[in-house]
């Protein structure tokens, strides 16, 4: 926690420094204290900070990744003349993750990423109900959801998740 109370005070510190406090500017201080503090790294011996900084960005790449896939695969459903080849289907994904925060943000990623909507996680916290526009295999598209999405999302938090593949019991 210190060093990211000290990578807030470098931002406000550029922010003052070039005499805008606008929130471009601070992000852009905020960056480049992250840098500063990231080649100094030594200095605080080990900590997390640097860790969760990795953790956010691979996170972050691996969204606009599938973001950017599931726009292209949508827009090719639209163009391709002839009748529409959607599969849609609900699916339930047994989640590995626990807490409200993380269930949310998973829940919230699969919903940005076109042609997937969260819809309901259940009252023990142990399935998320996700409809999704092309499925053809319920299980792949589970599986693809639990090692990429759930996965990041567990790092983040410090959990761990299961490796095993989903069974048919949760088969819609």
């Amino acid at each position: 926690m210190g060093v990211f109370l000290i990578n807030l005070f470098l931002s406000f510190l550029w922010a003052a420094l070039t005499g805008r406090f606008t929130l471009d500017n601070l992000v852009i201080g905020f960056l480049l204290g992250y840098l500063i503090l990231y080649l100094l790294r030594g200095v605080f011996g080990s900590n997390k900070y640097f860790e969760k900084g990795e953790q956010v960005i691979r996170f972050t790449i691996f969204f606009l990744w599938e973001l950017l896939i599931a726009n292209l695969r949508i827009a090719r459903d639209v163009l391709r003349p002839g009748p529409l080849r959607m599969k849609p289907r609900v699916i339930a994904i047994p989640l590995d993750i626990h807490g409200d925060v993380p269930i949310v943000l998973l829940a919230n990623v699969i919903s940005l990423t076109p042609g997937t909507l969260s819809l309901d996680v259940s009252d023990d916290h142990k399935i998320l109900f996700i409809h999704v526009i092309h499925a053809p295999d319920a299980d792949a598209t589970r599986i693809e959801i639990k090692n990429g999405f759930e996965r990041l999302v567990a790092n983040l938090f410090d959990q761990q998740i299961k490796t095993n593949s989903p069974t048919e019991e949760y088969l819609i």
